[in-house]
């Protein structure tokens, strides 16, 4: 257990709209500690200075956001397992010794947030994932973790989807975007990982006809909480996980880290999440 007051952050750059500080904040006050979890806007040339000097600016560490998850890995003493296979860092701590450690907690929430909304995504085998950028890493990383063997990458563009597919193979194949159809039949899970489907963003238009009826469909996106592709899903009757539980169960790690106790994504902590999200400040 950590006792005191210990500080802890998110940085990116833009960053005001980060919802960490709601999640991490609610979890100081059910604990009852003194702590604090603050944004931080830092630009990409200014980034490898925070880094240095966040220990002196009495930080236990932090979060790690867009544009600075691949400088984060680079830049990190010591990475985790998962960090390594996703090639990105999203959460930074102090080990013992007094070393800069860096993880990747995305793949965790998102397995961990499935596990909640749709358990019977465990025992699949194969998986249609729609998008080719980071988050489309951590999702991949997480699907081989949990026995998938067959990850159908789909991306607009077929040669970022041909670079991402060759970390992961052999479990992942590319493909492009006209191919979705003829994919999705004998699919397990579909995921969306792109950024399709968002408030402000193109729609995302899939035909999810071909899946099978025990098929699953998730969303990171959360912004709307119910996008079209999940709606359409639900429609269809079949099983689906939103975007807000990964964003949720992601932080778990890293409030456990820095503040020493184990948080638990609760109902009351989504229903506050859903309210700044419906009504943002």
């Amino acid at each position: 257990m950590v006792e005191g007051s210990r500080r802890a952050f998110v940085c990116g750059h833009p960053i005001a709209h980060s919802r960490s500080p709601i999640i991490h904040g609610y979890w100081l006050e059910e604990f009852g500690l003194s702590g604090s979890y603050e944004r931080v806007d830092v630009a990409p040339d200014a980034f490898p200075e925070f880094l240095r000097s966040i220990r002196r600016d009495g930080y236990a560490g932090g979060n790690i956001t867009l544009p600075h998850k691949e400088a984060a890995f680079r830049t990190v003493e010591r990475r985790d397992r998962d960090a390594e296979a996703i090639g990105a860092v999203n959460t930074i701590w102090f080990d013992a010794d007094g070393a800069l450690c860096g993880g990747n907690t995305d793949a965790y929430g998102f397995a961990a947030n499935l596990d909640s909304e749709a358990p019977q995504w465990a025992v699949g085998k194969k998986a249609v994932v729609l998008g080719a950028g980071g988050a489309a890493r951590a999702v991949s990383h997480a699907l081989k973790e949990h026995g998938y063997d067959d990850i159908r990458l789909v991306n607009r563009s077929l040669p970022r989807a041909e670079e991402l597919a060759a970390r992961f193979r052999p479990e992942l194949s590319a493909h492009g975007w006209k191919a979705i159809a003829g994919l999705l039949g004998d699919a397990d899970l579909l995921v969306n990982t792109s950024s399709l489907g968002m408030k402000g963003a193109p729609a995302l238009e899939v035909d999810l006809d071909p899946l099978p009826a025990h098929a699953v469909v998730a969303d990171i996106v959360y912004v709307p909480l119910e996008t079209p592709l999940l709606k359409a899903a639900r429609g269809r009757g079949l099983a689906t996980a939103e975007g807000l539980g990964m964003l949720l169960h992601q932080a778990v790690p890293g409030f456990e880290r820095w503040f020493g106790r184990r948080p638990a994504v609760s109902k009351d902590l989504r229903r506050r999440i859903v309210a700044d999200v419906e009504n943002p400040q």
